[in-house]
């Protein structure tokens, strides 16, 4: 009872709320004076000349009243955040912040009005829409060598999969600055970052100096949508990576992540036979 009952989403007032937020974004503001840590600020025009995994993802999405106007909007605030990090170069012992590079998105700026996934529904919010930027960076980062040192997951599934080709959880969600995705460059050749907006789609690379030979695979385990003592559903699953050697052949199977949400919507039951 008491595992279940964890997941129950808890009411905080507004005040409660600001103070939240105000302690954690100072403590990341501290964080980054930190000389420990060497944060990737250089970068290229120039792409690397190795291709080790590009993605890309559709910019709009038919989502339950959710209006054009807040796709259009993203769209504009994913051009000028790919403007900040498209060619940065990633190097052997560097970390890549996602807040970091992009700073904060502000009018003054250019941002504009989007969308923003607020305690299991939806609000608007200047630079909102930047988490499906963070989101491809993740996922991309997961089929190479880098190391995700800081990602957040979703806690609450807002809308039901529509065409979906990622697994449930395989996302990094993002808040200026206090939720941050941040890569390290374990390995010894540089990396770099390409990301750009078309018409339609969110596209992006990760490209290196030198070839990768492995292959990685991300799946998931254990999926699961489940009613709660309380009402509601929780959908979880288990993130999972194989990893192949030039001949094809496993070589490690790690575990990456557990995911728990709450679900806002209610789940397609299956139907006896």
């Amino acid at each position: 009872m008491l595992e279940a009952m964890k997941h129950r989403p808890i009411q905080r007032s507004k005040a409660r709320l600001l103070a939240g937020k105000w302690w954690f974004t100072i403590k990341r503001y501290a964080s980054w004076l930190s000389p420990k840590i060497r944060i990737a600020k250089d970068r290229s025009v120039n792409s690397a000349a190795y291709c080790i995994f590009t993605h890309r993802t559709p910019l709009f999405r038919e989502l339950k009243e959710v209006d054009r106007w807040l796709h259009n909007n993203k769209a504009v605030n994913l051009k000028l955040a790919a403007g900040k990090l498209d060619g940065l170069l990633l190097k052997p012992g560097e970390t890549f912040s996602y807040w970091r590079t992009i700073g904060k998105p502000t009018r003054s700026k250019g941002y504009v009005e989007g969308m923003v996934l607020f305690y299991g529904g939806f609000k608007t919010g200047v630079g909102g829409g930047l988490c499906q930027m963070s989101n491809l960076i993740y996922w991309m980062t997961l089929h190479t060598p880098l190391t995700v040192t800081e990602r957040h997951r979703h806690s609450y599934d807002v809308f039901p999969d529509v065409n979906r080709t990622q697994p449930f959880g395989s996302g990094a969600t993002c808040a200026y600055n206090y939720l941050d995705l941040q890569i390290k460059n374990t390995t010894d050749t540089t990396y770099q970052l390409r990301v750009r907006v078309s018409d339609n789609e969110l596209i992006g690379e990760w490209r290196a100096e030198l070839p990768e030979y492995r292959r990685y695979e991300v799946y998931e385990k254990e999926h699961l949508m489940a009613s709660q003592p309380w009402g509601g559903y929780i959908r979880s699953n288990v993130i999972h990576r194989r990893t192949f050697n030039s001949d094809n052949q496993l070589i490690a199977d790690e575990y990456v992540s557990s995911n728990n949400a709450l679900m806002m919507y209610a789940p397609l039951l299956e139907q006896p036979v």
